[in-house]
Order: structure tokens, then sequence, then C-alpha cells
């Protein structure tokens, strides 16, 4: 179930979408973007975001990822305007949003131009959080994955190159008129911060990334803290140790902030891979479907996906071949709760495109759920479920969704998980890092198997979370595991803390406009 650069000025200049525009789909090995506005139009758009991607990936030399090319995109939903996404989220303060998770990490940002600059920084703050921790998947401190993610929303494109680094100008309260928080206080972790103080939070801590990125010295200093905060260190001891007086780091952000001018890295077109794009039409069924799968995709459940259903229901009967819009229908069908309705879309959209994974997957979620109410004992019964995850597996071997779903089917069965199902719970973390729930599977799955560590390492990213609590569940299951408790005790408190992340999550994350 779905649970300060001008966006249009820079990214894409002047690709607002005629009236006349119909949706379209742009594919690369990092995006999968929904907009409507002509293909031409669009592959522009995905060659920016991947140019992004790529600028990131020149300042970190890093490769293309954990799995093949296309595993883990980002697929981005255009609406039409700002008051669309604000529905969509359920919040009227942000200008777009991003939810990570194994199925597809999913993002939604307004039409090119709508409100200034801030949905360009809000994508691209919202994406150095998905590559961050899909690239480096390691605990960070709040100062720093959100600094990180103001450091790179500033990007810029030129004639000749891509600029990283410049000015926040959308931070300049933050960072000029409020009283900042001195680097004890960012380090510091286990205290709640006021509104001001996190509006504060962002701005010192892009300042504090930036002076560490341009600094080479200051630079070796951030790598050892991040190495001892992710060795279990308390992140005061770790900091001090890496950087020395804490109130001399103050003293040298103070005289960065005061320079004329601040660095910047230009880097030049002709240094960064050039990513594929292919862009089309949506057929006619997808098209006419496509704003309730924005609607689903940005999560429900079998209340609110009833009337999505109903809805795509009436419109998919009149495209009985239309892969993408039977396949998208299987899914809805299975959200509310119709497994008869859900398996016929699958079958449909099989038949229509064999290679279909969407089709092998809500197929296999129908079987094991009906498998799971009867409480079937039959081993045939849940080996034909499974047959089609391994289809859908061969498929796409980097599809972790497949791979999480094979392992899940073992408890829906009552069943301790095979090897070949637990190496592919871990590597799905792998593939997808950025998922919470993933996180928390693995480490259940160590804390089983007797390995603590491993459980710690899996949520220390989830304790360090900015948008949790300081002593959110993850964090306090890690204290937990410190103290030595294992086993049983150990699997119930996990449990508790699934529970308690599952209620008190926010539904996505998303730079306020005013952040």
């Amino acid at each position: 179930m779905r649970n300060g650069v001008a966006f249009g000025v820079m990214l894409v200049a002047g690709l607002g979408a005629p009236a006349s525009a119909k949706w379209a789909r742009a594919t690369s090995d990092h995006f999968e973007i929904y907009a409507e506005m002509p293909p031409a139009a669009l592959e522009k758009m995905a060659t920016r975001l991947e140019q992004f991607d790529g600028a990131m990936r020149f300042l970190h030399h890093t490769d293309a990822g954990t799995g093949a090319k296309g595993a883990n995109r980002v697929t981005l939903y255009v609406a039409n305007d700002i008051a669309a996404v604000r529905k969509l989220s359920g919040n009227r303060n942000i200008a777009g949003f991003y939810l990570p998770r194994a199925s597809g990490s999913v993002a939604f940002t307004p039409r090119i131009g709508d409100v200034g600059g801030m949905p360009q920084i809000v994508l691209f703050h919202e994406y150095a959080h998905h590559f961050l921790l899909g690239n480096y998947a390691a605990a960070y401190p709040a100062w720093f994955s959100e600094g990180y993610a103001e450091f790179v929303s500033t990007t810029a494109f030129e004639r000749a190159f891509v600029q990283l680094g410049g000015a926040a100008q959308h931070r300049a309260y933050g960072l000029l008129s409020a009283k900042p928080l001195p680097a004890a206080t960012l380090f510091a972790t286990g205290q709640q911060l006021t509104v001001d103080q996190r509006d504060v939070m962002y701005a010192r801590g892009w300042l504090l990334t930036h002076y560490l990125m341009f600094d080479p010295v200051r630079g070796k200093q951030l790598s050892q803290y991040l190495v001892a905060l992710n060795a279990g260190t308390p992140s005061i001891a770790a900091a001090t140790a890496a950087f020395g007086d804490l109130r001399a780091l103050d003293k040298a952000l103070d005289t960065y902030l005061r320079q004329p001018r601040i660095p910047g890295l230009r880097i030049p077109y002709d240094k960064l891979p050039v990513a594929p794009v292919v862009a089309t039409m949506l057929s006619p069924g997808a098209e006419a479907m496509v704003e309730l799968r924005m609607r689903s995709e940005r999560g429900v459940d079998r209340a609110t996906a009833a009337p999505i259903f109903a809805r795509a229901a009436k419109i998919a009967a009149a495209y009985p071949d239309d892969a993408l819009a039977q396949g998208w229908l299987a899914e809805m069908a299975y959200d509310a709760g119709y497994d008869d309705a859900a398996e016929a879309a699958a079958d449909r959209a099989f038949a229509a495109d064999p290679a279909s994974r969407q089709a092998m997957l809500y197929k296999a979620q129908v079987l094991l759920r009906r498998a799971a109410i009867a409480k079937s004992t039959d081993a045939k019964t849940w080996s034909a479920a499974r047959r089609w995850i391994v289809k859908a597996n061969r498929q796409s071997p980097d599809d972790a969704e497949a791979l999480s779903l094979y392992y899940d089917s073992f408890a829906m069965a009552g069943e301790k998980p095979s090897d070949a199902a637990i190496a592919g719970i871990g590597r799905a973390l792998e593939l997808v890092p950025q998922d919470p729930s993933l996180r928390f599977t693995v480490a259940a799955q160590a804390i089983l198997d007797g390995r603590s560590d491993v459980a710690k390492r899996a949520l220390r990213p989830l304790a360090f979370d900015p948008h949790q609590s300081a002593d959110n569940p993850a964090a306090r299951l890690i204290a937990i595991l410190d103290s030595g408790v294992t086993g049983p005790a150990a699997m119930l408190a996990l449990t508790k803390a699934q529970g308690e992340t599952a209620a008190a999550a926010p539904p996505a994350t998303g730079a306020p406009t005013g952040d």
C-alpha cells in the first residue's frame, strides 16, 4: 500500500506548458518524470536534472550508485500549480515534497515558474537527501543533512558550466539577522529546537557545510567526525576530537560568513556524464488516469483508496489493452482491498506487456494476501505466489520492491525466511537505503541472527533523521541494544519502535517555502 534559482529561468527556461499540452513521460538513469508538457521540453528538464545529479557525483568523485542504471529512480510528478502540490501533501506551507520507499521513491513539484525560485530549491534540496543516503548510507547529524541539501539546492546552470555552492539567499535571515546557533548546539544530540532555531540550523548548517567543502583541512576533519559518529562515538566527543575547540570553530565560521565573496565550484558540462533521456507521450489510457495515479502514489489507506479506484475503474474500462493504465489500476484496486479486480487488472496488464513488473508484483500480492487470509499451510499455494515475485526479480534483478516482497512473504506464511530471502532484504536496503521500513526490517533480522552491530548500523541513519525528534524510536532502540539487551526483549522493543515510527512519521519530507 502506498503510504534561490528560479525553476523556470534556470532549470528549463521558458518551458511552461501551453494549455493544449498533453501528458508526457521522460525516463533517464536517475529520474522518471511525468508532466503536462511536450516531450522535447520534458527531455530538457530531465537532462538538467541528470546534470544536477552528475554535478554532485563530480563533487564527490562517485560513480552511478549501487545498482544497475535505472535502479532506485526518483519518480517526479509535475503538478499543475503549487496549490495542487499543497493539496497532495496536506501541508499549505511547502513548495514540493519527497517520499522515500522501496517500491519507488516519488517527488512532487509544481509547474515550472509557479512560485519564483522555490520549486527548484526544494526539488534539489530533497533530491540531495536521496542522493546522499543513496550513495553514502551513513548517519548524518541534522546540521549536515540539511546543510548539505541547502548547499546543493542553489545549483545554477550557466552557459558553459554548472555552478555549485552559490549563496543561500533564501537563508539570509537565519544567517545575518537571527541569533546564531553555536557549534556546540549544532553538534549536540538529544535536545529539541524551537521553530526559529530550526530555521537557523538550516542556515548555519549551510554555512558550516560550505566552509568544510571548500577547506581541505576542515574537510578531512569532517570525514574524521563522521567516521567516529557512525562508530558510535557521541556527537560532541566526535566533533571535539575532529575539529578541536568548538568555540574556535564558531569564530572561524563567523569570519567565513563576513567574506566579501564566497568560493564556488564551476563544473564544465563536458566533465559531466551524458545521460540518455527518452521522452514520449503517455498512452491515452495512462493520460486519462495520471492525475488519479498521482493521488494514489501520494499515499492512501483503504478509505481514501476506494474512491480513487472507483473513478479509475471507469476510466480504465475503455483501455483494456493499455498495460500502464491496467498496472496502475491493479495497484489502486489492491490498495482499496478489491483483490479480484486487482488480479484481473494485473492479468490484463501482463497480457498487454509480459515484461510489466507492476503486473507481476500485484499478481503476487493478491495471491499472498489471499493465502494469508485463508491461513493456508499449503506450500504449493505460497510457491505459486512467490513464482510471480521471482519472475519480476528476473525481469529486474535490482528491483528492491520484489526483494522486499519476497522476504515479507515468509512472515505472511508464518515461516522462517530462507537464506535467499535474508540476503535479498539486505540487498534491497543497499539499493534503496532511503526507505525507513527497510531499515527496521533489516535491523529486526539482524537482531534475530544475534548481530546487534548490523542492527545498529541499519538504524543509525534513522536515529539521526533531522525530521524526527532526538528521542525517536530508532535512537531509543540503539540505546537498548547498547545496554546489552538482545533476543526477544530487543525484538519487542523493535516492534514497538516500528509502530511508533509509523504513527509519528511525517507523511512526506519537504522544505517549507520559507525555509
